[in-house]
């Protein structure tokens, strides 16, 4: 038997109707009880544990994939390799923290906001791009050291710095980009 908020439903007023839509999500979701000792949270963590060692692993094939995307990148300023290495920046910049690598996000979402908001790829500094890559491919590889949280806050502050820095000069008249380049980042420290 269909529950109650299950079935669509027309209210006319005075003036108005208010139209509640049908819900099809309530069939698709199963009822678990408190008694069957089925803990979603904790089956999440479990197989993210069981996962986790996979996570090194993963992480060397993006850092790997960034590097690829880089050469292309610095190879031929065209679309199809500024995306690749946009893509690869961007997801590290995802992934890293699932990874365990939290640190290394601030360097990949600094590389992102470089190609996303410079007007004109092939003037950007070759070495600027190289930075951000050995960025993060040595925050991901000394990330076992006691201070490389530390080292890594000071490297990518200094990055965004830089990068801001260029950015703004890029786009001194473009005043909506300068909006955008001014606020704060989106990515977690």
């Amino acid at each position: 038997m269909p529950h109650s908020k299950d079935t669509g439903a027309i209210i006319t007023y005075g003036d108005h109707e208010v139209i509640t839509p049908e819900n099809k999500l309530r069939a698709a979701v199963s009822k678990v009880s408190a008694a069957d000792g089925d803990d979603p949270v904790a089956r999440a963590e479990k197989a993210l544990a069981e996962l986790s060692p996979e996570f090194a692993n993963w992480m060397d094939s993006e850092c790997n994939r960034l590097d690829k995307a880089r050469r292309g990148f610095l190879a031929g300023f065209n679309d199809a390799s500024k995306q690749a290495l946009f893509h690869a920046a961007h997801d590290i910049k995802g992934q890293a923290a699932t990874f365990g690598y939290p640190a290394v996000v601030a360097a990949a979402d600094s590389l992102c906001r470089l190609l996303e908001h410079t007007p004109q790829h092939a003037y950007i500094p070759a070495k600027l791009i190289d930075q951000h890559v050995d960025a993060v491919r040595a925050i991901y590889r000394e990330y076992a050291r006691s201070n490389a949280k530390n080292l890594a806050a000071k490297l990518t502050k200094r990055l965004r710095e830089v990068t801001d820095d260029f950015l703004l000069h890029e786009n001194r008249d473009r005043s909506e980009v300068l909006e955008q380049l001014k606020g704060p980042s989106i990515a977690p420290e």
